[in-house]
């Protein structure tokens, strides 16, 4: 596979068919190092890249693309557009029957409708949940990952659909592991809600009350990138293996040996 030379922008570019792109280059560890400019990259999905787009991701010089949305999503956004050179890892974090009656209330369901499925707190109460269960659930597929980013895969760009949630927990889960402060993956998480970043909802409705403000804000907990479901993912961590440590060596099977090599391949020189 030809790589060419990674090319670390010096400012955020604006790309006009994906969505909350990020160098998640700069974040401090614990033990004073930092993430490396040009090596792990985030996003939502790629299928609707423009050719601009896409000539700009072909500047990173990307090994890896990891897609975690499912067929379900593939279906609804089409498939990424390809990448000369680049491998695309396709590894659904959710189960396309996981909540489909639900999604489709989302996009199809009235006000009524949303209110019961959605008011009163549950829809962020579904999210924490959903966060909960890719962490204690997906354990293989987020092992696959840090193994992949410690022998080759690297620079590599993770997304799903919304790039927030899965591939938001994805990312985090590999700062995590290479010691990554708590505080600073949070910061990076949260860069989610701004506004040019934002997930463009769709409601197959198209009349004004389709996305009336009372529906926005019965709708805003799914799309919000919010600090409570990221700290239920790590509550998941301490409560089911204790430690991040255990999380990583037993939970994950990462290694002493791989993690070092996961700093290596993400780190600024110690």
């Amino acid at each position: 596979m030809t790589q060419q030379l990674p090319q670390v922008p010096s400012t955020e570019p604006e790309l006009a068919g994906v969505r909350n792109f990020r160098d998640v280059g700069g974040l401090p560890t614990v033990d004073g190092r930092k993430v490396r400019h040009g090596r792990l990259f985030r996003s939502g999905h790629l299928a609707h890249a423009t050719g601009s787009d896409a000539s700009f991701l072909s500047t990173l010089g990307l090994h890896t693309i990891f897609d975690f949305r499912n067929a379900a999503d593939m279906r609804l956004e089409g498939p990424d557009v390809e990448l000369p050179g680049v491998r695309n890892v396709n590894l659904p974090l959710t189960d396309p029957a996981d909540g489909a009656e639900f999604w489709k209330m989302v996009r199809d369901g009235d006000l009524d409708q949303l209110r019961s499925i959605l008011a009163d707190g549950k829809a962020a109460g579904r999210m924490s949940a959903s966060y909960r269960t890719i962490i204690k659930q997906r354990t293989a597929e987020h092992s696959r990952v840090l193994h992949a980013l410690a022998e080759d895969s690297v620079p590599a760009l993770m997304h799903c659909a919304a790039g927030k949630d899965r591939a938001g927990l994805s990312v985090a889960v590999s700062l995590l592991a290479v010691g990554v402060e708590r505080e600073a993956i949070e910061a990076d998480y949260l860069k989610s809600n701004d506004p040019h970043r934002r997930y463009l909802v769709r409601r197959s409705d198209n009349s004004p009350a389709a996305t009336s403000p009372e529906v926005m804000e019965l709708l805003s907990p799914l799309f919000d990138a919010r600090a409570e479901y990221l700290s239920a993912a790590f509550e998941t961590i301490e409560q089911t293996w204790g430690t991040t440590e255990r999380y990583l060596t037993e939970g994950l099977k990462v290694s002493p040996q791989t993690r070092e090599r996961l700093r290596d391949r993400l780190l600024d020189e110690a």
